[in-house]
């Protein structure tokens, strides 16, 4: 069994959960390659900000696995709702073409191991562990 921890960051909550898919894609595929021809549109909801960025981070590996499509660029809104929060934005990226994005290792599944969000001074820091 093997692991990567992430540590993604951003100087706002929604610029830390665009690395941190970047960071997790990276571990899978060649990102260098991949390219903003198409964009699809996402909405993500979590009971807090944890439970957030695991759902994100499922939601771009069933986008990868699922619907064969390959983000590079995120546009995204983040925004407590009720009891939650709630992540709406736009992908954009390319259909997934492993001739070209290659397929470096897979990721079985993010876990909440070791998982944590936090603001230091203006920066937020994102970590996470995922099971390879």
């Amino acid at each position: 069994m093997s692991d990567a921890f992430i540590e993604a960051y951003g100087r706002t909550l929604e610029e830390a959960f665009s690395n941190a898919a970047l960071g997790m894609l990276s571990v899978m595929l060649n990102m260098e390659k991949v390219e903003a021809v198409r964009e699809d549109e996402i909405e993500v909801e979590g009971i807090d900000l944890e439970n957030l960025l695991y759902n994100w981070l499922e939601s771009i590996l069933l986008k990868v696995w699922t619907d064969q499509f390959v983000p590079c660029k995120f546009k995204l809104k983040i925004e407590k709702d009720g009891e939650g929060y709630k992540l709406k934005g736009k992908l954009e990226g390319e259909p997934y073409k492993r001739e070209k994005h290659g397929y470096k290792t897979e990721v079985k599944a993010v876990t909440y191991h070791e998982m944590s969000i936090s603001k230091e001074g203006e920066t937020y820091k994102l970590r996470f562990l995922l099971d390879l």
